[in-house]
């Protein structure tokens, strides 16, 4: 399931980005690429951000940025990126972070089993410190493959 939404040319990983801003930015890249969203879900996420906080930075090292579907989802999606070195949120506890998943949901159901798949997977307390801490594309296959 989740090699489904998270295929090679959504996985980036760097070792260090400037700011979360940059992150988000880069997480969002291919999303944008594919015409999963348009760049006008980049501001919204941003400006959430600024406006209420990280309030999805959901653990220490994991951090999901979404934005609503009317803010320029023109369909699912699902992206990554591993910043090795980790970057601020402004999270208290949970930063650094280390993975970037951005999500893209078109509407209130149709990503709902990304999310199930992604809930399955961080409940392992392994596979989800493996996922978090990821050096490349073949550290992660296993963790995809499982769900």
């Amino acid at each position: 399931m989740l090699n489904d939404w998270l295929r090679d040319d959504n996985i980036h990983v760097v070792k260090r980005v400037e700011n979360w801003e940059e992150a988000v930015k880069l997480s969002c890249n291919p999303l944008i690429k594919h015409k999963v969203i348009e760049k006008r879900y980049v501001d919204a996420i941003i400006s959430g951000h600024k406006e209420l906080g990280p309030y999805y930075v959901l653990s220490p090292g994991l951090a999901m940025p979404h934005a609503r579907p009317e803010n320029g989802v023109n369909e699912c999606g699902m992206s990554l990126l591993i910043v090795t070195d980790g970057v601020r949120f402004q999270a208290d506890e949970n930063d650094p972070v280390h993975a970037v998943i951005t999500l893209a949901a078109k509407d209130d159901k149709h990503h709902i089993e990304m999310i199930q798949a992604l809930a399955q997977m961080f409940s392992n307390d392994l596979d989800r410190e493996t996922f978090v801490h990821a050096k490349n594309r073949q550290e992660l296959e296993p963790i995809l493959e499982r769900y």
